[in-house]
C-alpha cells in the first residue's frame, strides 16, 4: 500500500528546501531540549518525594494498575501511529482538503477506540484487578480508585491523539516547551498537596495527577483548533480515507500489540511472582528510562516528520542520509549519557532515591541498553512507515517482543531471577533492528544495507564498548565512593565524548559544530 507521490508545486525538494529543513530540524531539537530539560528537573525531584510520601507498596501499585490501562490501550497506539504517518504524509504532498478530510477520519476512529478501551477495562480488567493481581491488605479500595481515574485518563489521551500529531506533522515543536512551564509548576503542586494533606495519598495522588494531565492536554486541543485549518470535526466520515488508515492500523496492530503484552506482560508477570516491591523497581527503571530516552526522542521526534516528507516527495537518498546520520546523532547522545549513569547507576540512585528495591538498579542498566537500540529501530521503522508497507516488520518484530513473555513466564517459575526479562528483551530488540533495516532495503533500494551496517551499527557498538571500559576499570580497582563516582563519571564521558566526535558524527555536522564554536569566540 504505497501512496502515488503527486506533489504540489511548492511541496518539491530543492537546494533551499534542504537547508531550510536542516533549520527547521535543529531549532525544533532545541526548543525539545528546552522541554526536556525543564521536565527532567522536576520529574527527578517529584519521584523521590512521591515515592517516599507513598511508599514502596503503594508507588508500585500505582504503576501497575495504570499498566493494566495502558495494556488495554495497544489500539490506540497502532492508530497513533497511522494518524502521525498520514498527516505528515499529506502535509509533504501539499495537499489541504485531504488533510482535513484525514484528521477527521483519524478523530473519530479514536473515539471508537476509546470506547473499546472502556469497555474492555471495566470488564476484562477489573476481573484482572480483583483476581489476580497482588494487592497489599487494606489497599483494595484505593486500587480501584487508581483504575477507574487510569481509564479516564486514558480515554482523554486517546482522544488527544489527532491534535498532538498534527502539532508534531506541523514541526511546531517549541509550543511543547512554553506548556511543559505550566505542566512543571502543576506537578510541583502535586507535591505540595501530597506533602501537607491527610487524606489517602495514593488516591489523591492519582486524581491530581489525571487533573493536572486533562489541562495540559485541553489547551493542545485549543492550540490545535486556533493554528491549524485542519482540525475541525465533521460528522462526515470519508471511509476512502479510513480504508487505508485501518489497513495500515491492523497491520501494525500485531507489533503494537506484541510490544504492549510483552511490557505490560512482564509488569504482571513480576507482581505475580515477586509481589509489587518488584513493580516498584521496574517503575523506577521506567522513570530513569523516561528521563534519558527524552534526550535521545528529542531526535527522533524533531526528524520524523522529515523522514516522511522526503519519501512523500521521492527524496529517497536524503531520506536514507538522513535516517542514518540521525541514528548516529541519536545514539551518540544517549550513550553519551547511559554510559556514566550505568556506570555509578547504584551510588545515583541511592543519592536521588535514598532506600530503594535492590533489583532497580539492574532493571535501569538493561532498560537503558534496550532502548540503545530501540531508538535505533525506530527511526528505520520511521522510513518503513513512510512507505507504508507495514506487514513484515509488524509480524517479525512483534513474534520476537511477544517471544519475551513465555520465555520470561518459563524463567521465574523455574526460579530463574527479576532480571532475565529484561536481558530477553535486549536480544529481542537487537533482532528486531536488523530485520528492519533489511525490511527497509526491500521496499526502498536507495537504503544500503552495508552502508548501515558500516557506518553506523558497527561504529554504534565501537563507542558503547569504549564507553564500557572505564566504567569497568573503576569498579574493579576502586571501592564505592564519592572519589570513585567522579572518577568514573569524567573518565567515561570523556571517552564517550571523544570516541563518538570522531567515530559516529558526520563530517559536515562537525564542520558546523566548529564554525559555530568559532564564532562565537570571535564575538567574545
Amino acid at each position: 500500500m504505497t501512496e502515488q507521490n503527486n506533489i504540489s508545486p511548492e511541496a518539491k525538494p530543492s537546494a533551499a528546501n534542504t537547508s531550510a529543513n536542516n533549520k527547521r530540524i535543529a531549532k525544533n531539537t532545541a526548543f525539545l531540549y528546552l522541554r526536556m530539560f525543564i521536565s527532567m528537573a522536576v520529574s527527578l525531584y517529584t519521584s523521590r518525594i512521591v515515592l517516599q510520601t507513598l511508599g514502596v507498596e503503594d508507588f508500585g501499585v500505582y504503576n501497575v494498575v495504570g499498566g493494566v490501562v495502558a495494556m488495554f490501550s495497544f489500539i490506540n497506539a497502532t492508530m497513533s501511529t497511522a494518524t502521525s504517518r498520514f498527516l505528515t504524509f499529506e502535509i509533504g504532498k501539499g495537499n489541504q482538503q485531504r488533510l482535513n478530510d484525514t484528521f477527521n477520519a483519524s478523530f473519530w476512529v479514536h473515539v471508537i477506540i476509546a470506547i473499546i478501551v472502556v469497555v474492555l477495562c471495566e470488564t476484562i480488567g477489573i476481573w484482572f484487578i480483583t483476581n489476580k493481581m497482588v494487592i497489599p491488605e487494606g489497599r483494595e479500595f484505593a486500587t480501584q480508585v487508581v483504575f477507574q481515574l487510569s481509564i479516564i485518563a486514558a480515554v482523554i489521551s486517546i482522544t488527544q491523539v489527532p491534535y498532538n500529531a498534527t502539532i508534531i506533522a506541523h514541526e511546531k515543536m517549541n509550543i511543547y516547551a512554553y506548556i511543559e512551564l505550566v505542566n512543571v509548576f502543576l506537578k510541583l503542586g502535586i507535591v505540595y498537596f501530597l506533602m501537607i494533606s491527610s487524606f489517602d495519598k495514593l488516591i489523591l495522588y492519582a486524581v491530581m495527577t489525571l487533573l493536572v494531565n486533562a489541562c495540559v492536554m485541553m489547551f493542545y486541543r485549543y492550540y490545535g483548533k486556533r493554528k491549524f485549518k485542519e482540525c475541525k470535526i465533521s460528522r462526515k466520515l470519508q471511509w476512502d480515507i479510513i480504508k487505508p488508515m485501518l489497513n495500515f492500523s491492523c497491520w501494525d496492530l500485531y507489533g503494537n500489540l506484541s510490544v504492549t503484552a510483552r511490557t505490560q506482560g512482564v509488569a504482571m508477570l513480576l507482581n505475580v511472582f515477586f509481589g509489587p516491591i518488584m513493580n516498584a523497581a521496574a517503575a523506577i527503571s521506567t522513570q530513569v528510562q523516561t528521563a534519558v530516552i527524552a534526550f535521545a526522542s528529542n531526535v527522533n521526534t524533531a526528524v520524523r516528520p522529515q523522514i516522511v516528507k522526503y519519501y512523500a516527495q521521492g527524496e529517497y537518498k536524503q531520506m536514507s542520509k538522513l535516517i542514518n546520520n540521525a541514528c548516529n546523532l541519536n545514539f551518540f547522545i544517549m550513550t553519551l549519557i547511559i554510559a556514566p549513569l550505568c556506570s555509578e547507576i547504584n551510588f545515583i540512585l541511592h543519592i536521588w532515591l535514598g532506600e530503594y528495591p535492590a533489583m532497580a538498579s539492574t532493571f535501569c542498566i538493561l532498560t537503558l541498553l534496550f532502548n540503545l537500540f530501540a531508538n535505533l529501530s525506530f527511526l528505520v521503522v520511521t522510513g518503513i512507515h513512510a512507505y507504508g508497507k507495514i506487514i513484515r516488520p509488524s509480524l517479525i518484530n512483534g513474534t520476537l517482543y511477544l517471544l519475551v513473555v513465555p520465555i520470561s513466564y518459563l524463567s521465574f517459575y523455574f526460579g530463574g531471577n527479576a532480571w532475565t526479562s529484561y536481558a530477553f528483551n535486549v536480544v529481542a530488540v537487537i533482532f528486531g533492528l536488523l530485520s528492519n533495516v533489511y525490511t527497509l532495503h526491500l521496499y526502498v533500494k536507495e537504503y544500503s544495507i552495508p552502508e548501515f551496517l558500516k557506518t553506523v551499527f558497527v561504529r554504534c557498538l565501537s563507542v558503547l564498548i569504549l564507553g564500557a571500559i572505564p566504567a569497568f576499570l573503576t569498579n574493579y580497582f576502586m571501592e564505592e565512593s564519592f572519589t570513585r563516582f567522579l572518577v568514573s563519571i569524567v573518565s567515561t564521558t570523556s571517552i564517550v565524548a571523544t570516541a563518538g566526535w570522531f567515530i559516529l558524527l558526520p563530517k559536515s555536522l562537525k564542520s558546523k559544530i566548529l564554525s559555530k564554536i568559532i564564532s562565537i569566540c570571535k564575538k567574545d
